[in-house]
């Protein structure tokens, strides 16, 4: 399989489960997190299938288009191993849906950091809230789901608190 055709699995996969974790959630009070922000199609789309919601925003610095920058009160800067604690005390579990794209090109250094992330993220999540992710995440007290259709296995996956 070609790396375009990888990337093309996530992404219809990222989409295919974001879609589907909005309408899990629909009916939950909480904010929205969005782990990494990139250039901002992810963020963009979540504004267009969660109108009206808080999306907070956690990254190291912004880069995004201009279309796909949240307002500045909606960006938590710096490093997650210190924003993420730090919404912990601020917010409490309160989170609807987490979404998280961070891994790079190094296959065993996006376990090694979604391993030392789960435990900082879980949390957060509000109970029946849910998380979204690209790569495996290692919790104890969430359960992975099924991916819904057009979704492919292994590019992406979705965890239930």
């Amino acid at each position: 399989m070609s790396r375009l055709d990888l990337f093309i699995d996530r992404m219809v996969s990222q989409r295919a489960c974001l879609d589907h974790a909005a309408r899990l959630v629909a009916d939950m009070d909480g904010p929205v997190f969005e782990l990494g922000l990139g250039n901002g199609r992810t963020y963009h789309h979540m504004c267009s299938i969660l109108p009206e919601r808080d999306i907070y925003v956690f990254e190291r610095s912004v880069a995004s288009h201009p279309d796909s920058t949240p307002p500045e009160d909606r960006v938590l800067l710096g490093d997650v191993f210190e924003t993420l604690p730090q919404a912990q005390a601020r917010f409490g579990p309160v989170a609807r849906l987490i979404h998280a794209d961070l891994g790079g090109h190094d296959a065993a250094k996006n376990d090694a950091f979604a391993r030392a992330v789960s435990p900082v993220v879980a949390p957060l999540l509000a109970p029946g809230g849910l998380m979204v992710s690209s790569d495996r995440m290692y919790f104890d007290d969430l359960e992975e789901i099924a991916l819904p259709p057009g979704a492919v296995q292994g590019r992406c996956f979705i965890y239930r608190r």
